[in-house]
């Protein structure tokens, strides 16, 4: 089913024109890209030394902590609630590059301390994979369980369409996040 393309909106199926775009949206001025994505692990330390080994990655900064109770309010809300939408935070964060550009960006909340203790599943609202570039997924594989991950069922090898060519695994890191490792060229051994 096609709900739109580059060249304006064509629409299939059931779907209503108000329902479907009940929000508005339009290009940002001055978007040059994607600059980091961001996740929160229950041990920042941990964390970092696990991405930088496993991934290659280094510590570029690390800032805090910042605690919502050691700032004015912000539009009479507290600091983290105005900024990051978590009412009463205290977080710390750590900004992880890898060497083709791409951050990482690592949060620990220390505040509030009532929240899920698990990520979401990728079918949750709020869901989420970071996949991984890699160029011999076979090497990884040999050496799967040399590492602190959780490899799901695979790979999967997909064979035909705009894909085509790619290898891919899905794998959990120590804290239940998900990650996908990919290989877009099979190397001939």
């Amino acid at each position: 089913m096609i709900i739109a393309h580059r060249g304006g909106p064509t629409f299939y199926g059931n779907f209503e024109w108000e329902k479907l775009m009940s929000f508005v949206t339009r290009n940002l001025p001055g978007l040059e890209g994607m600059d980091h994505v961001g996740i929160t692990v229950p041990d920042l330390d941990s964390a970092v030394a696990f991405y930088c080994t496993l991934l290659g990655a280094q510590e570029i900064f690390r800032l805090g902590p910042f605690d919502a109770r050691d700032f004015d309010l912000v539009d009479g809300k507290d600091w983290a609630l105005a900024h990051v939408n978590v009412a009463d935070g205290r977080f710390t964060l750590a900004m992880l590059e890898y060497a083709n550009g791409s951050r990482l960006e690592l949060f620990q909340y220390d505040r509030p301390t009532e929240r899920p203790s698990s990520p979401p599943r990728n079918s949750d609202l709020g869901g989420h994979h970071i996949a991984f570039k890699v160029s011999d997924l076979d090497a990884v594989l040999a050496i799967a369980g040399s590492f602190s991950l959780t490899f799901l069922a695979g790979p999967i090898e997909i064979n035909e369409g705009p894909a085509a060519g790619q290898r891919i695994i899905y794998v959990l890191d120590p804290w239940g996040n998900q990650l996908e490792l990919v290989e877009y060229e099979r190397k001939n051994s």
